[in-house]
């Protein structure tokens, strides 16, 4: 393959698209066989190499050619619209919720914290009390008689949850799953508290609406009591119930939550209402505590760059 360099002796700014779909800001890039050469403009241009089959050409040149047209103000370049269905459909996969913070496409249930200054996920896992915690999104019906009084509805081990987020305002994620799911990686379940186990269902429903519960900490258990669905978005507040708003993000694959009023210290539970009667016994329990350490395995800002980038050749 000839040589080739962009975008010329000016070293004008440029992005060098890879095929994951993620790109690299770049000050000249050359083609030399079966890698590609080229100045980082994010790394005080220190020549980098990656490999040719990791570079997508076809969308830098598309890329360059619309740049062109823009600062000579010609018409630009009409964008392939299958490539612009690819392209918003993988930002909606994984949309970024702060700064170089995307979410996974991995995990069910996400909350957007900041610890020290540091927008952070931290992943709410699943309890019933019963099962074993996990990161994929069951459902467990179990239906609340309007008239009936205030009654336990899930006892969880434990004084405070394994998740303690530090602001008072979290945003809660949602992964709506879709026909290209894997069950293994999130997919959701619903278990009949009647008796009819293991029945798979496509995907939680955006129309379910959640709620916040305060939950009542005891010795060694913390106790989620039910409460009125009856009441929910009415004017009359419920001890100890938060309510949410709830809005489905571009592209369908997931669901942002948000608290109607702050959180004080304490511990919670997110609630699923499936309907004007059922509500999943599923919950997903997490604590406000500003003075707690760093949750575990959350998920960090991270710039994305080239994978697989051979290191910087010293010049004879």
């Amino acid at each position: 393959m000839p040589l080739e360099a962009s975008p010329g002796n000016g070293l004008r700014r440029t992005r060098l698209y890879l095929k994951d779909g993620s790109f690299q800001v770049v000050l000249s890039y050359t083609v030399k066989g079966s890698n590609v050469f080229y100045l980082s403009a994010e790394r005080g241009a220190e020549q980098e190499i990656i490999p040719l089959n990791l570079v997508d050409l076809e969308k830098t040149r598309t890329w360059e050619q619309q740049a062109q047209a823009q600062r000579s103000g010609a018409p630009a370049v009409q964008i392939d619209p299958e490539l612009a269905k690819e392209e918003a459909d993988r930002a909606a996969h994984s949309p970024e919720v702060a700064k170089d913070l995307h979410l996974p496409d991995e995990d069910s249930i996400l909350v957007l914290d900041t610890y020290r200054g540091q927008p952070q996920l931290a992943i709410l896992q699943q309890t019933d009390g019963e099962l074993n915690r996990q990161q994929a999104h069951n459902i467990l019906r179990q239906t609340l008689n309007p008239m009936a009084h205030a009654h336990q509805l899930v006892e969880i081990k434990g004084q405070t949850a394994p998740v303690q987020l530090h602001v008072a305002d979290p945003e809660i994620y949602v992964r709506m799953d879709d026909e290209e799911s894997e069950p293994a990686r999130g997919g959701a379940f619903e278990v009949d508290t009647n008796g009819n186990r293991g029945r798979k269902i496509e995907s939680p429903s955006p129309k379910s609406q959640y709620v916040i519960v305060r939950v009542d900490v005891r010795r060694d258990v913390r106790i989620v009591t039910s409460f009125s669905i009856g009441l929910l978005g009415s004017t009359k507040r419920q001890a100890d119930v938060v309510e949410t708003t709830r809005t489905l993000m571009p592209g369908g694959h997931w669901l942002k939550i948000v608290p109607k009023e702050p959180l004080s210290f304490g511990e919670y539970a997110l609630i699923e209402v499936i309907d004007d009667k059922t509500v999943n016994t599923g919950v997903w329990d997490f604590g406000v505590r500003p003075t707690a350490g760093p949750n575990r395995d959350a998920i960090l800002p991270e710039v994305r760059r080239a994978p697989s980038l051979a290191p910087r050749r010293s010049q004879p």
